[in-house]
């Protein structure tokens, strides 16, 4: 049995339920919150979630990237986030990274916003915005006449983009200026794994200033 350990507005807790989703895979789903945190460190002290628990296998696996390879090998799909030839993998892997790179950055903006005035950091936070914007001009040319991000098909790359262009462009909006991300992310708004998390965190919404 899988177990995942997340949170329902986590942007890395959505992009392995994507995964999961998209292929019904089968897995129980454990909220960390005040009731399991305790578990939840135990289990991982580093304190970063998601983690998956394969009580058949008797692994934990962690990193999201790493969650979604290691349910490529074990519990395959009708989709394959990971192509098999190495060139394809390369490209997929660095968008996943280009994506979680968006999503970390973003942080800083979102958890600003949240700050008292006296310990807000303007400048940080206008660094924050200017290496955005840089990102949101490499997905921009990498999009092209795509569907997806690495070809026309779903990857590891997208399970990163959708909550990583879904949360940012909340917090630095694209004003127009990248139409090719704004098509992209409504396709992404329209891939049912991707809608499903949404639609599940919705009634959480509230506690996340950039939702």
């Amino acid at each position: 049995m899988l177990t995942l350990y997340g949170h329902p507005i986590s942007s890395y807790t959505w992009k392995v339920l994507i995964a999961l989703y998209e292929n019904g895979t089968p897995f129980e789903s454990v909220t960390v919150d005040q009731n399991t945190y305790a578990d939840f460190i135990a289990k991982w002290p580093m304190g970063k979630f998601p983690i998956l628990l394969d009580s058949d296998r008797k692994q934990m696996v962690t990193e999201t990237s790493v969650i979604i390879e290691y349910l490529d090998a074990y519990y395959p799909g009708r989709t394959r986030f990971v192509p098999k030839h190495l060139d394809t993998a390369l490209e997929v892997r660095r968008w996943d990274r280009v994506f979680d790179h968006l999503g970390n950055t973003m942080t800083k903006i979102v958890t600003d916003n949240i700050r008292p005035d006296s310990q807000r950091d303007p400048y940080g936070v206008e660094e924050a915005k200017r290496i955005v914007r840089g990102i949101y001009t490499v997905i921009e040319a990498q999009v092209g006449d795509r569907d997806f991000i690495v070809g026309n098909t779903v990857t590891l790359a997208d399970c990163s983009a959708a909550p990583s262009l879904w949360y940012g462009t909340r917090n630095a909006p694209l004003d127009g200026g990248f139409p090719r991300i704004a098509a992209y992310l409504e396709r992404l708004k329209a891939w049912p794994a991707f809608a499903r998390a949404v639609k599940e965190s919705e009634p959480l919404f509230h506690i996340y200033p950039g939702a």
